[in-house]
């Protein structure tokens, strides 16, 4: 099918580093342009597959990698905007999209004739008939997995099934996104009493009356985070209020018009047996192989490592909590008393850090200048260039030599619509192949204050800061031929690793000096608090710690458990999700999982399935590259060449452990994490 020249997705945009050009696409531009990219995708991948010539890399890898240029425009443009700026019109595409992305998935590789075409290549290759580079030789191995791992090999009547499966998966999946973000929105806590709020920062009590103004309501509107636990509570000192902002966020998605429940046991249940039809005991075994981590047993060992400390250290914390009231501890206590115990035990208080941390301070003199200390990297703001919000900002990035090396685009302020969370994507990957550089985003979610006041930011958000960042350079810096190994394009338990490691040069003295000033006086943050900032490091770890496990375990248990065994119908989720969670050992009531079933976006909306645990498998490589830097002068020029040229432009073009390891010299030492987050000595 044709699309409309006047669709501006017609053709590769004319903005610099083909940048979506955002003041000329409408909502009714995405669907058609979809529509005719994954036509002219099929076409591209169906001429691959006919041509009579032997196959080489450049009839098969090369035109393989060219293919499919109209739809990269339409979705890396539609996939940027539909979480950060939706409307129903959006959600209503999405719901469009979704499925057919899963068709198109399984047109592809579910193709015999065109996986003949790789394997035949394939064959060529190991006989030496025909030349190949190391990405090529990878992009051979990963693209047979996937034909495989799609069921190219399954009698028709099985993969008519698993036709069935992924596009009744991409719908389901898509429809909990849409009402998990409805029942978060909704379940804003609102209130009318200024005395509750006793405590809260200006900048936070700003921000809330934004928003219930935004929604037509007097007072103050504390609208949720994704997460169980609320940014919000340790400013709080009514527990009252505290109470009900807990209850409102582990709340979510339990009953009424914004119920999960039901489109939870159905997601499970279907992936338990597509898992099955492709040989797999079930979900997390299938996810774990085409990982770093190879097996689901291995990701039980390292998880289950980590419990009995973990829990241990965080009934010790309790114990010290519980020493600042007369009222038994209570999960929404927690982190309000934690922060008061952290400012006696280190003679300072997180709120006395927010006027020194001022979002543009922050980004140009810490973020930025990390990147520029490490790699050379420099940033220019580009207000002549579009973004799909007035919040958006696009900055230009260049490499040490002056080059123009692609682009950063920043949306940092939450407002209605746009999901909770943070998160970076690519409008653009970098690839030689197309003569493309990269175009990234980064999203976050702060509080925008009221205009002509500066946005001060928590220390959370700061490290948020930090690491979604630490995403955004995999992308900016890869250096690849293939579009397809771009950036953070490798296996999901890798991805998370550059931006972790990205998080230390948070709290690297010489760089907190510089951001860290407040935004009034200009003076620099006190010598002692950066001190107390890094022996804080350790404190709380054992309540953080079982909360990640609690989530990671539970995603672990919902893709490991089979299908006969698995919840049939919505009143069972709760008590699943209790079973699982006493059953490996983390069910502590004051630390509770840091996703419930009902509103865990990551696995059932997300591409985290079964894969949650990659965050601390990442954490595990960041920890010993954070040992690495330490060890050999922080950061400098000369650490940085080393792991861009090693790691973060490789991108996945290699295998990752492979990358890892000519980087790190050594398989990575989990001993480091263990002691980072006190779990050991």
């Amino acid at each position: 099918m044709s699309l409309d020249p006047a669709n501006p997705f017609a053709r590769p945009s004319t903005l610099p580093y083909q940048l979506t050009p955002w003041r000329d696409v409408r909502a009714e531009h995405y669907l058609p342009a979809v529509e005719a990219g994954i036509a002219e995708r099929l076409d591209e991948l169906r001429a691959i597959a006919e041509v009579a010539d032997p196959p080489t890399v450049a009839n098969v890898i090369d035109a393989w990698e060219r293919s499919g240029q109209l739809l990269g425009r339409a979705l890396g443009a539609f996939w940027t905007v539909q979480p950060a700026d939706t409307t129903d019109e959006l959600d209503a595409i999405d719901a469009t999209i979704s499925p057919m992305m899963a068709r198109l998935g399984d047109a592809i590789y579910q193709d015999r004739a065109l996986y003949e075409r790789v394997v035949a290549l394939n064959e060529r290759v190991e006989a030496d008939e025909v030349v190949a580079d190391a990405a090529a030789r990878y992009w051979l191995e990963t693209h047979l997995r996937d034909f495989v791992r799609a069921g190219v090999g399954l009698p028709e009547a099985e993969q008519a099934r698993l036709r069935e499966l992924n596009e009744r998966l991409a719908e389901l999946t898509s429809a909990f996104g849409r009402t998990s973000l409805a029942g978060s929105n909704a379940a804003a806590v609102h209130v009318v009493d200024e005395v509750e709020l006793t405590g809260v920062s200006a900048a936070t009590l700003a921000g809330a009356r934004a928003a219930a103004q935004a929604r037509g309501l007097d007072g103050w509107l504390l609208e949720l985070d994704s997460c169980t636990p609320q940014g919000i509570l340790p400013e709080i000192a009514d527990a009252g209020l505290r109470r009900r902002i807990h209850q409102a966020s582990v709340g979510r998605g339990w009953s009424g018009e914004h119920d999960t429940r039901a489109l939870v046991v159905e997601i499970a249940r279907l992936r338990a047996e597509r898992a099955a039809l492709l040989g797999f005991p079930h979900h997390a075994e299938y996810v774990a192989a085409d990982a770093c981590a190879t097996t689901s047993e291995a990701v039980h060992a390292m998880l289950h490592r980590m419990v009995p400390a973990a829990v241990a250290n965080a009934h010790a914390e309790a114990a010290d909590l519980q020493e600042l009231q007369r009222e038994e501890l209570q999960p929404w206590d927690w982190e309000y008393l934690a922060e008061k115990l952290k400012a006696r035990r280190y003679s300072f208080d997180s709120a006395q850090l927010r006027p020194y941390l001022e979002l543009e301070r922050v980004l140009h003199e810490g973020v930025f200048a990390a990147a520029t200390a490490l790699f050379g990297i420099t940033f220019v703001e580009r207000d002549d260039l579009p973004g799909y919000n007035d919040q958006v900002r696009v900055f230009e990035v260049f490499d040490a030599d002056g080059t123009g090396l692609g682009l950063f685009v920043a949306d940092h302020y939450t407002r209605a619509g746009k999901q909770g969370g943070a998160w970076m994507n690519n409008i653009v990957d970098q690839n030689h192949l197309l003569g493309q550089q990269p175009v990234v985003v980064n999203n976050l979610n702060i509080v925008k204050p009221p205009a002509g006041e500066p946005t001060l930011l928590t220390w959370d958000e700061v490290r948020t800061l930090f690491h979604e960042f630490g995403h955004a350079l995999h992308g900016l810096l890869s250096d690849v031929r293939y579009p397809s190994q771009s950036g953070t394009n490798t296996p999901r338990d890798f991805v998370e690793f550059p931006s972790q490691v990205n998080e230390m040069w948070a709290l690297d003295a010489g760089l907190l000096g510089r951001y860290a000033v407040h935004h009034q006086t200009g003076e620099p943050i006190p010598t002692a608090w950066i001190e107390a900032l890094t022996q804080a490091e350790l404190f709380n770890q054992g309540w953080a710690t079982t909360e990640m496990l609690g989530a990671s375990l539970l995603d672990q248990a919902w893709h490991s458990t089979p299908l006969d065994e698995l919840p049939s119908a919505p009143d069972e989720v709760e008590q699943f999700e209790a079973t699982a969670l006493a059953a490996a050992g983390v069910d502590y009531p004051l630390a509770p999982t840091r996703y419930r079933s009902t509103y865990f976006k990551h696995i059932f909306e997300g591409g985290y399935a079964a894969a949650y645990y990659s965050y601390l498998w990442s954490e595990v490589l960041d920890a010993d590259t954070g040992a690495w830097f330490l060890a050999n002068g922080g950061l400098t020029s000369e650490n940085g060449r080393r792991y861009r040229e090693r790691l973060l432009a490789q991108g996945g073009s290699i295998d990752a452990m492979d990358a890892y390891r000519d980087f790190r010299g050594a398989d990575p030492d989990i001993t480091h994490l263990l002691k980072r987050r006190g779990l050991i000595e």
